[in-house]
């Protein structure tokens, strides 16, 4: 998925095809918008309480269901995560031997693909673009141009795009250079002059200097809110602004040195057994969140709940998704795992813009129908029309969706007259529904804490939630069927009907009355 930085007046892109922001808001109903009641509210939530109410009428007693989530990585002890984790009920724990004979040791709580050949985890990766010219880069050097005329025109387009990328990086790691160049004396400056006072308006609007390093210095004041810097020593106002200046440099160098950069190859010499137990890896931040949206705990008293509806729903961890693209062996290899280890829904919140063996993805998403599993994947945040644009894993082939077990997610607001997040991307064909993904509140690591993030990255994962929320209370419905009903009762709005199949926002309540209504139809107790 894709991460949108805007740093010192630098935009920068980093990995995860589902863009995620924190938003400063912390009041009650925000933290829990993404459940309302479009009728009673005007806020299209997914409607969870009111679904639960509907079922508790019913009677309907909620059975297990195992979500998969294919991700960057999950914090498993979290307060409001542990007691809803998947744990393998034929593996002892940490006793070295592969005690269901899956063929993964000690898979407790899920696995981990995003590792090296001996198994250790990583965090940076390549992007698929770099991998991509790096692979047509080393053909045309063994092989004449006119040996494949269409490959070498699809590899100069990828050259033009790469080197266009790598430029742009290194000449905003140049910038950043030159700013803390510039700017970390004048910083320095301002410490000495002001020393421990406690800031004010006045005390800047006056402040003279036989010192031209600290007027120079002076236009940070304007360049900062006032919030960031009245009442506070100047030496924790200038450690801040460096702060910021130092991670716009990292962030530029990061890239050269692992996205961007054709000899860096964690998975170099890797077999087709590989990998680890340790589903948190180290970067946990992005899978965490959405877990949380699914399944965080209901009853606590802690943090928030997922739209899952109950603690019947167990996450199980699968980390597929690195600093850096997802890998497509990596992608079919977790479905896979999923599938053949009880996961019913796959949350699939990443996506790329190239791909590499897209055959083994899509076989592995035809294997996942064959099993009767429900994928949920996120649209993306280009804000762009996926129908004529794809992103990678594809919805479409040929026009058409090849997946009658996949839903692919688009990410609402809560706000009704701007209903799409600007962010999202949108199909008729390619994306099926919208759910809530901004200003989204849940789980984030660090044993007890919350975040608001923002991407269809959050859309997906409520979805997903609501899709597992039904099953569980109508288990004899297929993946099929669950599919059909999250389509068919979504609260419709003009605004969506022409960028999406459904052309609305999911109602779990909707849902679990449309899968009532099936159930008495064909007879299913």
């Amino acid at each position: 998925m894709k991460k949108l930085i805007l740093s010192l007046g630098l935009l920068a892109v980093g990995n995860f095809a589902t863009a995620q922001q924190a938003a400063k808001v912390d009041s009650t109903f925000l933290k829990n918008w993404m459940h309302s009641d479009f009728t009673e509210t005007g806020v299209y939530g997914v409607n969870t309480l009111k679904a639960k109410e509907f079922l508790k009428e019913k009677h309907r007693k909620a059975h297990p269901l195992i979500v998969g989530v294919l991700d960057s990585g999950v914090e498993y002890f979290h307060e409001d995560l542990k007691n809803n984790m998947w744990v393998n009920p034929k593996e002892k724990k940490d006793n070295g031997k592969d005690n269901d004979r899956n063929g993964y040791i000690n898979d407790i709580h899920g696995w981990n693909f995003v590792t090296d050949k001996n198994g250790k985890s990583y965090a940076a990766d390549t992007h698929e673009i770099t991998r991509q010219y790096k692979k047509l880069s080393d053909y045309f050097q063994k092989n004449a141009t006119s040996s494949n005329p269409e490959l070498y025109k699809k590899y100069l387009q990828l050259k033009k795009d790469y080197f266009g990328t790598i430029t742009k990086y290194q000449l905003n790691a140049e910038i950043a250079k030159a700013r803390i160049n510039y700017i970390s004396p004048r910083l320095q400056a301002l410490n000495t002059a002001f020393g421990d006072q406690p800031l004010s308006k006045q005390l800047v609007d006056n402040f003279t200097s036989d010192n031209s390093l600290a007027l120079e210095g002076l236009f940070i004041f304007k360049e900062l809110k006032d919030s960031d810097w009245q009442n506070k020593k100047i030496s924790d106002v200038t450690e801040q602004y460096q702060k910021k200046l130092n991670a716009a440099l990292e962030y530029n160098e990061k890239n050269l040195k692992y996205a961007y950069n054709p000899s860096y190859n964690p998975q170099e010499g890797i077999g087709k057994t590989y990998g680890s137990n340790d589903v948190k890896g180290l970067a946990d931040e992005h899978g965490t969140h959405v877990s949380g949206i699914i399944a965080a705990e209901w009853g606590n008293d802690k943090g928030m709940m997922g739209t899952g509806g109950g603690n019947n729903i167990k996450i199980m961890g699968v980390r597929v998704v690195p600093d850096g693209d997802e890998r497509d062996q990596d992608v079919a290899n977790g479905i896979r795992y999923a599938v053949d280890n009880g996961a019913k829904i796959l949350n699939m919140s990443f996506g790329k813009a190239y791909d590499d063996n897209h055959q083994l993805v899509k076989d592995a998403f035809k294997y996942a129908e064959s099993k009767n599993v429900l994928i949920v994947k996120a649209a993306g945040n280009d804000n762009m029309d996926v129908d004529v644009t794809p992103k990678y894993p594809l919805t479409l082939i040929n026009g058409e969706q090849f997946s009658p077990t996949t839903i692919t997610v688009g990410a609402s607001t809560r706000h009704a007259n701007q209903l799409r997040a600007r962010f999202s991307n949108w199909g008729k064909k390619a994306v099926d529904v919208f759910g809530p993904g901004t200003e989204i509140y849940a789980t984030y690591p660090g044993g007890n804490q919350y975040r608001f993030l923002q991407g269809t990255s959050m859309a997906s994962p409520a979805v997903a939630g609501v899709a597992a929320l039904v099953w569980s209370h109508y288990p004899k419905l297929s993946a099929k069927d669950i599919k059909n009903i999250l389509v068919e009762t979504v609260n419709k709005n003009d605004q969506l009907k022409d960028i999406s199949v459904s052309g609305g926002v999911v109602d779990a309540y909707k849902a679990v009355q449309k899968a009532e209504e099936i159930y008495k139809a064909r007879k299913l107790k």
